[in-house]
């Protein structure tokens, strides 16, 4: 990105970009529990930091103090002291802020609103006036900055999901604000999307003039940062560089975020702090210089250990013949799907924002009908029948909760399929009863489900599923805005489930998800079966993976640089031997 050349005066530049002092805040709701209590936090002009710590940590609303949207619209009690470009946001109107301090909301999708691409980009600067001709100027740079030529003309909501986000980031920088803010930029985004945002970040870091801070999950992607900052309870409780902070592997567990794979195999595996590398191609030289060795007959255990429990896979429970979708759009979505899920499998569908896999398990409970081709559930076309016949085969958890959840209760919540397939009061009890306890939310019964955590709304949807008895499960996007030990719950649940004979299909971007807990891979590329296989075989082949705008865990690309396709730390540990042994 060429260097930004403001056309208004510079002001002088402050000698921090970011400096807070004492920060605290209580929202009006909820004023026992201090969302940031304490917090100091300074940000050099120029730099680029990673803000990461577990759900609760305080790190939105802590975005939203840097540019004034606490205290103005969200209402609470908030002490301290912030300014931002040596300015006080509290003090300003949050529209005079907006030129210089850009903010891209997690919900990202909620700040688009026009009818095409261009236009999306050019609202900002018309509402600071900025001349037509400079302006058209900054927008046609914006598009190529984030890659969205050849997309003026769009809809944002024909736009793929790392299209919408790439979207949302140009809308701000059109305004070319000298502190940009972006909270949890990569949430729902495929591996090759968070890898572009990420892309971004570093080329408007090159502007030395732009202050970038990124609120994120992914510890890898923090490598590409200045500086690493964690958060937890509203407070600082690690600042330094991401190298140093990253081989912290312990800390990182212990404070709910996922430590990187690399380092945390070689910890594990007896390396000093100091000598632990970050990434798979580092791992691969550490491996060799630290004489260890994979053990061919441990690997071959694991390998055993797929053929058996593959060989315990009952009946298809579903199966997908040559199946099209197109929308009233004229949208082909599916091109010729052809795939059978047998009972007691968990199945993972992956692929790229926009690929068509959502569209894919819509057909598996009814959602959505064929085009073209034929889809069954244990031998029943869905073509016909109803939605309502095929739920009691196929159980749907959807993306957001909170789109699912109707109930006052989480009891009414549970019953509501039960209730509606004339099930007798003390059968519907003991569903109830038995799906609460399978997701652990026992004794919730009569609380409002909205006065639950995402984690915890996430598992009543489950459990209103659990209560019809469904054989198949299907859940889009489980782990979505969820911390770590979160998804790690989740997860476990899920395991469980299938643990207990239920089938299960997942939608998920996260990549060590699905090779932690999938059985099988079906990997969606432009509608149609790019990939299909055991897990083990699919991460194997990483070239395919590229192809499909995917990529494997750390971990799995570690163990491929070794020779054999081990899906996590515990199972590359469980095979790692000192050389000579």
């Amino acid at each position: 990105m060429p260097t930004q050349q403001p056309s208004r005066p510079a002001p002088s530049e402050p000698a921090r970009a970011v400096a807070i002092r004492g920060l605290s805040f209580r929202y009006k709701a909820r004023p026992d529990i201090p969302a940031l209590d304490g917090l100091d936090l300074d940000v050099a002009p120029g730099e680029f930091v990673v803000l990461m710590g577990p759900s609760g940590a305080g790190k939105s609303t802590l975005a939203a103090c840097l540019n004034g949207l606490i205290p103005h619209f969200v209402k609470g009690r908030c002490d301290g002291s912030v300014r931002v470009l040596g300015r006080d946001p509290a003090k300003e109107k949050v529209g005079a802020l907006a030129r210089d301090i850009g903010l891209v909301f997690q919900d990202f999708e909620a700040q688009l609103f026009s009818t095409n691409t261009r236009l999306e980009i050019a609202f900002g600067p018309e509402n600071f006036n900025i001349p037509r001709a400079e302006m058209d100027a900054i927008i046609d740079n914006v598009i190529r900055t984030v890659n969205l030529a050849g997309l003026e003309d769009r809809p944002p909501s024909t736009l793929s999901g790392g299209e919408k986000q790439r979207l949302a980031i140009g809308s701000v920088l059109a305004v070319r604000p000298r502190l940009i803010c972006l909270d949890e930029p990569t949430t729902d985004l495929d591996p090759v999307g968070k890898l572009e945002v990420f892309k971004i970040a570093r080329e408007l870091h090159k502007d030395k003039g732009l202050t970038v801070l990124i609120i994120e999950h992914e510890t890898e992607e923090a490598l590409a940062a200045d500086r690493l900052v964690v958060l937890a309870k509203g407070r600082v409780i690690a600042d330094g560089k991401p190298a140093d902070l990253l081989r912290e592997v312990a800390f990182f567990r212990d404070t709910g975020l996922m430590p990187l794979q690399v380092p945390l195999y070689f910890a594990a595996a007896g390396l000093p702090k100091d000598a632990l590398p970050l990434t798979p191609a580092a791992g691969r030289a550490a491996f060799a210089a630290a004489g260890l060795k994979l053990d061919a007959g441990k690997y071959a255990a694991l390998l055993a250990r797929d053929d058996e429990r593959e060989r315990r896979y009952g009946a298809p429970v579903l199966t997908v013949r040559g199946l099209e979708h197109r929308y009233s759009t004229g949208n082909l979505a599916l091109k010729g799907i052809d795939l059978e899920i047998r009972d007691g499998e968990f199945l993972a569908v992956v692929g790229p924002n926009g690929c068509g896999k959502t569209t894919l398990v819509k057909h598996f409970n009814g959602l959505l009908r064929p085009t073209a081709g034929q889809v069954l559930v244990g031998g029943r076309d869905t073509a016909r029948a109803t939605i309502f016949d095929i739920g009691r085969d196929v159980g749907y958890v959807f993306q957001n909760p909170d789109h699912q959840i109707s109930a006052d209760t989480v009891y009414d919540e549970v019953a509501f399929s039960p209730k509606m397939r004339g099930f007798p009061k003390n059968d519907i009890d003991r569903l109830v009863s038995e799906a609460l306890q399978a997701v652990d939310l026992q004794g919730h019964g009569q609380e409002d489900p909205f006065s639950l955590t995402k984690g915890e709304r996430q598992r009543v949807a489950v459990a209103s599923v659990l209560a019809a008895q469904p054989r198949l499960i299907i859940l889009d996007e489980p782990t979505t805005g969820l911390d770590y030990k979160e998804q790690r719950q989740m997860m476990e649940l899920i395991r469980r489930l299938n643990d207990n004979g239920h089938t299960i299909v997942i939608v998920t971007h996260t990549m060590w998800v699905v090779a932690e807990y999938a059985h099988s891979v079906a990997v969606v590329a432009d509608g149609r079966l790019a990939m299909w296989g055991r897990t083990r075989d699919v991460f194997r082949d990483e070239a395919g993976l590229d192809a499909a705008c995917l990529k494997p865990p750390q971990i799995v690309s570690l163990a491929n640089l070794l020779g054999h396709t081990a899906l996590s730390v515990d199972e590359l540990l469980a095979c790692t031997a000192k050389a000579g042994e």
